[in-house]
């Protein structure tokens, strides 16, 4: 995708869409010489010139009343870009969230990538938008400066105005955007210094937090369109089969149906059937489609199961697979050394499971224009498979962004709005489609299974001479329809394991494809969900099998300065490492860096009389660099990890005659909020010019904290998850 392309757009039109009035100053980023996701920033515009044919990239815009409204090319599904992106512009502006209009944007290209995932919405525009507020700051600046006869150095900016302070004087933004209209935007632009930060860096309430608790907030499934229909769909429980025939004379006795009809689930590169119960309600359509016989042709696929499939991953590992890294000579040190230790490590299928059920509302007004309104983690996404599947112009293809209920990587998937697109164009009214929580957890695409096989040797010492990591496991891209391509290693797959920061002179990181009938996706973490928890284990054996504290271990093994190094000695304090525990506790520590960024935890857990374990706390440490709102940060982090002690202690997705086996809540549970252990979160946030990632670097380490926790309370070693919590002491 192209972020430098622009949009031509009508700006009369957009401006009294904003409820713009008079002159208005747009700020965006220009397509000329661009940075990447930017560059230079475009000028002014008048609404009284000639209001056609102007490239726009609106992500400021102020009207001569004083409005402004904030453009947020990030869709948010919890994470809280509703805040963070506009807040990035709103810092160097001078301006106070709670007094600006926020618009979510909906796939046009003057805004670039409008995609929410990979912990990537604020690393990958902290210093381009912050550069666009900076910009626009420059220019109302300037015009008051001339208007006033005094230098521009002279002036600030706050709550929207340009202060002059030695005349003590002041003017709003509404009242300098004509004058302004006549300046060239600055291409480099000076940013403010953090120490002058009024909004970056610190716990903002986030602006959309009311209209949530009241349930005033738009999310997808509350969408409502005049003359809107509903639909619900039946899909073969065996993911693939192919439909053969329905009989939908009972549907149709269904008080509200309208019609039935076939329907195409895409995803990706593959199609999926299932059939439509279109009706007035959405209850009529379910029950219209409860009333459906339908006859399917699972064409083999029916025989996928579970067992089976995890003995086939047991026997794979047997290969020597490709090598993903290698360092020194791992079998001469390994022969050598004088102690030798192997693991075996096993993760499950985990669904998504977002508290929002996947939905959609599709309107043709025509044959060639389409209007969406979808809970989705990418309005670019969406504008794309519209593109490519009615082979439609992507001005013709207008996408409505609301707030996602949770995403956690399936909305980065478009399967639920193509399939919505299909029925709508079929019926000829807009129709919204809601997919069931069984349909949400049963028919993918699912976190792949993993397992991972180590072999290790110790020196005299204790210290690693030998460290091999054999992943085996299903590709996600070859699921979705790309065939894996042989001899070569799915980075994905094998994603962190030779990038830690652990100094072993002999490492041979390997990676052993399975194929996989059932479409895997990208789950929050992605696949450092399933290899840290292995990972970091591992290293835990092997500092028990060496006698030493698994922490001190750790630490040995980075000599050179690193992040990592100082996320671990940071857990190490603020978790209070040294100082026991009560009898019958246990502490665990994990660390893992991966490329949404870094975190570090420590699990402290308890044996209860009965023989459970229970889970006590969670001390986490993440590694940041610069930080928009702390606050956010901690509750992104905390969902992580209660997302990671779901995905260990509760049951996976297991298959049996080719079906999911799980359905709903009761069968596939999560977390309840008397499981939820004490967290506290430290943010190491030094500033400087690396930004990581928040959403997804608190998941992965927790698993295998909280394995190595159980360990030392129980010793018992816990290499297959998930791991039951009532069974362990």
């Amino acid at each position: 995708m192209n972020t430098n392309e622009t949009l031509s757009a009508n700006r009369r039109d957009f401006l009294k869409l904003l409820g713009l009035t008079g002159a208005a100053l747009v700020v965006g980023i220009s397509s000329a010489n661009a940075e990447v996701f930017g560059g230079p920033v475009s000028g002014l515009l008048n609404i009284n010139a000639d209001p056609v044919g102007m490239a726009l990239t609106p992500y400021i815009i102020i009207d001569k009343t004083g409005k402004v409204t904030l453009m947020n090319s990030q869709p948010d599904m919890g994470q809280g870009t509703h805040q963070s992106i506009p807040a990035l512009m709103a810092e160097e502006l001078g301006l106070s969230l709670d007094k600006v209009t926020i618009l979510q944007t909906g796939g046009e290209k003057a805004f670039g990538g409008q995609v929410s995932g990979g912990s990537s919405s604020v690393r990958g525009n902290y210093m381009t938008l912050r550069k666009v507020g900076a910009s626009a700051r420059e220019m109302l600046v300037t015009a008051a400066s001339q208007q006033w006869n005094v230098p521009a150095n002279e002036c600030t900016v706050a709550d929207a105005r340009v202060h002059h302070k030695a005349s003590n004087r002041s003017i709003g933004y509404g009242d300098l955007v004509e004058t302004a209209s006549k300046l060239t935007a600055p291409t480099s632009p000076k940013l403010k210094e953090s120490k002058d930060f009024t909004i970056l860096g610190k716990a903002t309430m986030r602006p959309e937090v009311p209209a949530k608790s009241s349930g005033k907030a738009v999310f997808g499934i509350d969408v409502k369109v005049p003359g809107m229909l509903y639909a619900s769909v039946e899909r073969s429980p065996v993911i693939g089969s192919k439909l053969v025939s329905f009989d939908d004379t009972k549907t149709k006795q269904v008080k509200g149906v309208r019609q039935v009809l076939k329907a195409s689930r895409v995803l990706e590169k593959n199609r999926y059937d299932g059939v439509a119960v279109v009706a007035d309600t959405y209850w009529a359509a379910l029950k219209g489609r409860r009333a459906l016989a339908v006859t399917w042709d699972h064409q083999g696929l029916d025989k996928f199961n579970t067992p089976a499939y995890e003995q086939h991953l047991h026997e794979l590992a047997k290969q020597d697979g490709l090598v993903d890294h290698s360092a020194g000579d791992f079998a001469k040190a390994l022969a050598d050394a004088p102690t030798k230790l192997e693991a075996f490590y096993e993760t499950p299928m985990v669904s998504h499971s977002p508290m929002e059920p996947m939905n959609c509302v599709v309107h043709w007004p025509t044959d060639t224009s389409v209007e969406i309104w979808a809970s989705s983690q990418g309005a670019t996404i969406i504008k794309e498979n519209m593109v490519a599947e009615f082979k439609l112009k992507a001005d013709d293809v207008k996408v409505n962004i609301t707030f996602n209920g949770g995403g956690f990587g399936r909305r980065l998937f478009q399967d639920f709005v193509l399939e919505a697109a299909h029925i709508a164009k079929a019926v000829g009214k807009p129709v919204k489609v809601i997919w069931t929580r069984e349909d949400d957890t049963q028919l993918g695409p699912f976190r792949p299974m993993t397992f991972s096989a180590f072999r290790a040797g110790l020196g005299a010492d204790g210290m690693p001479l030998a460290f091999q990591h054999k992943v085996i496991s299903p590709s996600i891209e070859a699921t979705l329809g790309s065939p894996h391509k042989t001899g070569t290693v799915d980075k994905t797959m094998t994603e962190g394991i030779s990038e830690q920061k652990y100094e072993i002179p002999n490492v041979d990181n390997r990676y052993v494809f399975a194929e996989l009938p059932v479409p895997t996706g990208y789950w929050r973490a992605v696949t450092s969900t399933t290899l840290a928890f292995a990972h970091e284990c591992f290293i835990d054996e092997m500092a028990h099998k060496a006698g030493k504290d698994p922490l001190d271990y750790r630490l040995a093994m980075m000599t050179k300065a690193s992040d990592a190094k100082r996320v671990l000695t940071k857990l190490r304090e603020v978790s209070k490492w040294d100082k026991p525990l009560p009898a019958g506790w246990g502490r665990g520590v994990a660390q893992y860096e991966f490329f949404a960024g870094l975190a570090g935890h420590v699990v402290e857990v308890s044996k209860q009389k009965d023989g459970s374990v229970k889970v006590e706390k969670v001390i986490c440490v993440i590694d940041l660099g610069t930080v928009v709102n702390p606050d956010m940060v901690r509750a992104q982090t905390e969902g992580a990890i209660a997302m990671a002690i779901t995905a260990a202690t509760k049951p996976g997705i297991t298959f049996e005659n080719g079906a999911a086996q799980q359905a709903n809540f009761d069968t596939n549970p999560m977390l309840r909020i008397n499981e939820m252990p004490v967290v506290e979160v430290h943010i190491l946030a030094e500033g400087g010019p690396v930004i990581k990632g928040v959403g997804e670097p608190g998941l992965p380490p927790v698993a295998p904290a909280l394995a190595n926790a159980i360990f030392m309370a129980t010793g018992k070693r816990v290499r297959r998850l998930p791991m039951d919590l009532s069974k362990l002491a």
